[in-house]
């Protein structure tokens, strides 16, 4: 079988990589420079602390793919709430993780300043700790999994944009090229390239920003506050923070971080913390969100699929969703393939639902 995949980020290149390894002849397209869209900007959180038993079992997929490749770096994860409303909401989460055998437990303020003395609990209600979550170089990532795919055969074809002659053929800048398959994960902009050929999809474009800390002397976790709605990840001798997510025009945007929000992150890791920290760099990147807070993977039209709708987890859960969309594409089972379907079936929507892209606050967790 023949197969394009549009689109050359994390979940591009997985599934790119998953169908080369069973034998089947892939040309990956990227627009620009590999990972230069939303994994590239990604603040690469990974972790598996899901209270539902799809999404737990999906995180610990690709957690152990991450590992497998030798691109998962070890690190605790940290939840915190400040009110009794988001502290009933953390313990149900906890107990939720541990039934389903995620390795979480809750801590109260005093243990949680003992094991890390550099964060400031006053005020949190509770915490719930996650043991076997990690973090991710985007870069690193990228260059793995496209190095892999091409040792499989993959054909890599950078700075060429497409668009969509029919659901199976590909048009570059100087011809059309016929494929059994077509993947579309290119994040905003599937949207727009699976509509030429009369498909619509329930998708919404929000911008999340983050930045660099210069380097801070704490041993710190990967962080949230859920009430404060703001997360943070160590960076090397940094801290990468994010916050800051709004509905956006995806092709009518800023790069760049705004300065109102570098001032108030930086207010929030003080608040949060023993630091004072400045900032080294920032930016903005673009998410891509649905009506249920759950991705848009699989068949949209014979010969069509796509992948996009990550609530800013597209990066870590990619090797795990490119490899059952790779099973999809070839009709052959996959251990998500249970449960998996259902929950992200690209046709539950028809495409003209109204909604709002940031009902979910977890969806900038910028994972």
């Amino acid at each position: 079988m023949t197969v394009a995949v549009v689109g050359g980020g994390a979940v591009g290149l997985s599934t790119a990589l998953a169908l080369c390894r069973r034998g089947e002849s892939v040309t990956v397209f990227e627009r620009d420079a590999l990972g230069s869209g939303a994994t590239g900007r990604a603040a690469g959180l990974c972790y598996d602390a899901f209270a539902d038993g799809v999404d737990a079992g999906v995180a610990a997929d690709a957690l152990g793919r991450y590992r497998d490749l030798d691109l998962f770096e070890p690190r605790p994860y940290v939840w915190v709430a400040r009110n009794e409303g988001d502290a009933t909401a953390v313990r149900e989460q906890i107990a939720g993780m541990q039934r389903n055998g995620v390795a979480v437990k809750a801590l109260t303020p005093t243990a949680l300043g003992d094991r890390y003395p550099a964060l400031d609990t006053s005020g949190i209600e509770v915490a719930g700790l996650a043991r076997d979550a990690g973090v991710l170089d985007p870069d690193e990532v990228v260059a793995t999994l496209a190095e892999r795919a091409e040792e499989n055969g993959a054909t890599i074809e950078t700075h060429t944009p497409v668009s969509l002659g029919s659901p199976t053929s590909v048009e570059t800048a100087d011809q059309t090229r016929a494929f059994d398959a077509v993947v579309i994960a290119a994040g905003p902009r599937t949207k727009s390239l699976v509509a030429t050929v009369g498909v619509s999809l329930a998708l919404k474009t929000y911008r999340a920003q983050a930045l660099v800390t210069e380097p801070v002397d704490a041993t710190l976790p990967s962080f949230y506050d859920a009430t404060r709605e703001f997360y943070w990840r160590p960076k090397a001798d940094a801290l990468l923070v994010g916050d800051g997510a709004h509905e956006t025009d995806p092709t009518d945007w800023d790069p760049d971080a705004d300065a109102e929000f570098v001032t108030r992150t930086l207010d929030r890791v003080e608040q949060t913390s023993a630091l004072t920290p400045a900032c080294d760099r920032a930016w903005a990147g673009l998410c891509t969100a649905t009506p249920d807070g759950a991705p848009l993977a699989g068949q949209v039209a014979d010969g069509l699929w796509v992948a996009t709708g990550w609530q800013g987890h597209g990066l870590m859960r990619a090797p795990a969703l490119g490899n059952y969309l790779a099973a999809d594409v070839l009709n052959r089972p996959n251990p998500l393939s249970e449960h998996l379907p259902d929950r992200v079936d690209p046709t539950r929507f028809d495409g003209s639902e109204e909604f709002a892209a940031l009902d979910d606050p977890t969806r900038d967790w910028g994972g």
